[in-house]
């Protein structure tokens, strides 16, 4: 398991970027009726999307990484003005679960970094 937080710390950006094309084609796809029906909560699905994102960069914490955190976020609400122009749902409370994925990411991430650190 500590291997495979090095690899992710080390190739955090490329991850994070990956992550960040492929959340913002998923969501930005025209879609031809609304709503999508799509298994479990859309809430839920914000919340993983964004948490996986943050996870690589709060893992790895390059420097000025904040910024980075606020830049995903700041993805995260223009994305959501955007879809209403491509034929989807753009959502407070999606922004909402967007936030609290970003938050949870940063802390699970937080909490890897003191097990893998304390254990080695």
């Amino acid at each position: 398991m500590r291997r495979l937080f090095q690899i992710i710390e080390t190739y955090w950006l490329v991850l994070s970027l990956g992550l960040l094309l492929l959340i913002a084609t998923l969501s930005l796809w025209p879609l031809d009726i609304l709503p999508l029906s799509v298994p479990g909560s859309d809430k839920l699905h914000h919340f993983i999307a964004y948490s996986a994102l943050v996870f690589p960069a709060a893992l790895r914490q390059p420097r000025r990484w904040i910024l980075v955190v606020i830049f995903f976020i700041l993805c995260s609400g223009l994305i959501e003005l955007v879809q209403p122009y491509v034929n989807r749902y753009g959502e407070w409370l999606d922004m909402l679960a967007n936030i609290t994925g970003v938050v949870c990411g940063v802390l699970l991430a937080t909490g890897v970094r003191a097990l893998t650190r304390h254990k080695g």
